[in-house]
């Protein structure tokens, strides 16, 4: 994503009405949350974000001993009878659905205190290049590419990069099983089993057959996880599958370009009834790796992390410099071509995405 450049003018234009909004804003708060006074609001109690709508918050009640139980295994499903639309207070940054935080009832709405340290947080470029949380506390991030629209193999590497230097761990998830041919079927099984190789998990499902759905509620049923991917993989289609009553809009594609519009709005988080949560997010094309340094790029790669600083230059960039350990191995078959080549074409872009 290319970033947008401002002149001084627009930036400060930008900043004065942001200022004047959060002011407003403020002042409305003040107004509609009389209940913030002490004696209108109940006991400290710990809380899940399900869906972050501007100033209001939909918070789930957890039920725990202890500050060390906050974060149960499972949680119970999340009804409209067991959600509480909450304010928040100004001081608390901003927050996300999947984030855990210490609330207070009030007689109409509840109020956010606090918010737990988070384990893990997902982000993506806002519209103008800086990096926003969408999601906390995953411990999947789940992959999904279908064979229509074509998979490309560096997207699938951006998505295991930016898992990989936030600490989630990811999983490739081939939807639309039920459109592979004879066509696409060979390319399709060289792909997953290079990852496959490089000891990721990776599944296959069919929403329309149902193959593979059991196998995949019994895995996300340990976790929280988020669906990441392309427009048009089926995304929605797999949520509606797996969660029935969500009633997810899907899209499909685009006749002309094969590529997918994009149906989620606000990231929602559901609860599956045999143990684990789903943060369906809002459809992201790529992560923005601009952010990063050619140190951290390269360390997303996982089969170069043992090659790393063996080569005889200490700012070698791994092309044409002699004893890189890199290219050698490279040359060796220790690293494929294809996640090579993925390689140089990312780092190519993290300039071009500063910008």
């Amino acid at each position: 994503m290319t970033k947008r450049k401002l002149t001084r003018r627009q930036a400060w234009r930008i900043d004065k009405i942001q200022q004047e909004r959060e002011a407003r804003a403020s002042k409305k708060d003040v107004i509609s949350r009389g209940e913030l006074n002490e004696g209108d609001l109940g006991e400290e109690q710990f809380g899940l974000v399900i869906a972050h709508y501007g100033k209001l918050i939909d918070v789930q009640p957890i039920a725990v001993e202890s500050a060390e139980d906050a974060i149960p295994d499972t949680l119970d499903g999340a009804t409209a009878s067991n959600i509480k639309r909450c304010h928040f207070r100004a001081n608390l940054g901003s927050l996300v659905t999947g984030d855990r935080v210490i609330w207070r009832d009030g007689k109409t709405h509840g109020v956010i205190v606090a918010r737990q340290d988070r384990v893990s947080a997902l982000s993506r470029p806002d519209p103008y290049g800086d990096l926003k949380t969408i999601a906390a506390n995953i411990d999947r991030i789940v992959i999904v590419i279908a064979p229509f629209p074509e998979v490309v193999a560096n997207l699938i590497d951006r998505y295991l990069v930016a898992a990989e230097t936030t600490g989630i761990t990811p999983i490739i998830l081939l939807n639309k099983s039920d459109l592979i041919n004879d066509d696409n079927q060979e390319k399709l099984q060289g792909l997953l089993h290079t990852y496959e190789s490089l000891g990721y998990q990776v599944q296959t499902v069919s929403t329309q057959t149902g193959e593979g759905l059991v196998e995949l509620k019994q895995y996300l049923a340990k976790y929280t996880s988020v669906f990441v991917g392309q427009s048009g993989v089926g995304k929605s289609s797999l949520v509606n599958a797996l969660l029935p009553d969500t009633d997810i809009k899907v899209g499909g594609l685009t006749e002309q370009t094969q590529q997918g519009t994009h149906t989620t709005t606000t990231a929602r988080l559901y609860h599956f009834p045999g143990g684990g949560q789903l943060i369906d997010s809002p459809g992201i094309r790529e992560f923005g790796l601009w952010h990063m340094s050619p140190e951290h790029l390269i360390e997303g790669f996982v089969e170069f992390r043992p090659f790393i600083g063996h080569c005889k230059f200490r700012d070698c960039a791994h092309e044409s410099e002699p004893k890189c350990a890199i290219n050698k191995a490279l040359e060796d078959g220790e690293i494929s071509g294809v996640r090579f080549s993925s390689y140089l074409y990312i780092l190519s872009t993290l300039e071009a995405e500063k910008h």
